[in-house]
């Protein structure tokens, strides 16, 4: 197949799908890893659109840098409250429970009640402070490299720590989320996050409507890899489309 055409079909496929992985495009095209990742980056440069980890998406979807702690925490901050009351109403006593790092996941270390008694484990120190407070909450904190800010731990102590240990639920923070799947800005909290969402039962994504829509630059799951999505306002048709399909559920604080 002559480059012309396999450029045209990639396009085509981003347009139709929103997100292609590297993989996909070896398969529909017949061609190399190392051949499709030149396709894609030729692609990128002439803005038709934009690499991602492990494929591409199409080059409305913004992907860029993080904003810093202090900056996201003003944003949206009642709907993220909101989420996090929500997110909290789902724990049961006595639980074994992973809260991630963030500031909706903050929040949702914000509304546990004084009284609650249960196991949180949690890469955030900033999570980890709050729920000290509550003299009936056993705290693990996963350990790793930390990363200023969100005052979060990653790196393989931090996904050996999620690896052994088996929850009854799991709530993760969010970089981006569209129907190609939950993203993240971080490349070692990918990991971390993966981790955490194979050994729990029950499995949510924390996301404001900010992430709704938005893609960072590191794929963590596709929307079957989490079972239900906690966000502030109802999700776009073609992201609503897309969770149904995956069987995802959504609930709207």
């Amino acid at each position: 197949m002559l480059a012309a055409e396999r450029h045209r079909r990639i396009v085509a496929e981003i347009a139709r799908l929103k997100f292609v992985t590297t993989d996909d495009l070896t398969t529909l095209l017949g061609v190399s890893h190392e051949t499709a990742r030149r396709d894609l980056a030729l692609l990128e440069r002439r803005g038709e659109l934009s690499r991602v980890h492990g494929g591409a998406t199409t080059p409305q979807a913004p992907v860029g840098e993080e904003a810093s702690f202090t900056e996201r925490g003003g944003t949206l901050a009642a709907e993220k409250q909101a989420i996090g009351r929500t997110a909290a109403g789902l724990i049961e006593p006595h639980q074994t429970v992973v809260i991630d790092v963030g500031t909706t996941a903050l929040e949702l270390a914000r509304a546990l009640p004084a009284d609650h008694a249960g196991v949180i484990a949690t890469p955030s120190l900033l999570v980890a402070a709050e729920v000290s407070t509550r003299p009936r909450v056993e705290v693990l904190v996963s350990g790793g490299r930390l990363r200023p800010g969100d005052l979060a731990c990653s790196n393989a102590q931090a996904v050996e720590f999620f690896t052994d240990l088996r929850a009854d639920a799991v709530f993760v923070g969010s970089g981006g989320l569209a129907p190609y799947g939950l993203t993240d800005f971080h490349l070692d909290e990918v990991a971390t996050k993966r981790a955490m969402l194979a050994n729990a039962s029950l499995r949510y994504v924390l996301a404001d409507s900010t992430k709704v829509g938005r893609t960072a630059a590191h794929r963590v799951c596709e929307l079957s890899g989490f079972d239900t999505l906690l966000t502030d306002k109802p999700c776009p048709a073609d992201l609503s489309t897309a969770l149904d399909r995956a069987g995802t559920a959504v609930i709207v604080a």
